[in-house]
């Protein structure tokens, strides 16, 4: 495991959330502001996301998956190549059908406990 970009709080600074449903992005950012994440950006598109990036890189992401008529792997290639650490998040478990070159990278099952979004955090998978 290699440590997450910090802000000296132990969390990083600013966390990029790419999620289309409004409740699920809402509790997303409420929990990490909640654990003293800094800034929390949260887009509902592919678009949306690859320019929030190019504004300004985030230190962590989380991406879900199926985002509406679209998934996420775009802007998951865009963050590997900038090396910034994400988690997917995905509502379809074992079932989401992941691209090879990002079997590696580690995935919540939503809904997620607290104590799963904190170990994401706090660690990113190789």
């Amino acid at each position: 495991m290699i440590p997450v970009v910090r802000d000296g709080t132990g969390w990083p600074a600013d966390v990029l959330i790419v999620e289309d449903d409004p409740i699920i992005a809402i509790d997303f950012e409420d929990r990490l502001l909640g654990f003293g994440v800094t800034s929390v950006r949260t887009v509902g598109s592919v678009a949306q996301a690859l320019s929030a990036v190019a504004q300004r890189a985030p230190d962590f992401a989380l991406l879900d998956v199926e985002l509406i008529r679209e998934t996420s792997f775009a802007v998951a290639e865009r963050l590997l190549a900038l090396k910034i650490p994400f988690v997917f998040v995905t509502g379809y478990g074992a079932e989401a059908r992941i691209p090879p070159e990002f079997s590696g990278q580690p995935r919540l099952q939503k809904p997620c406990s607290s104590d799963a979004l904190e170990a994401a955090l706090r660690t990113r998978g190789s």
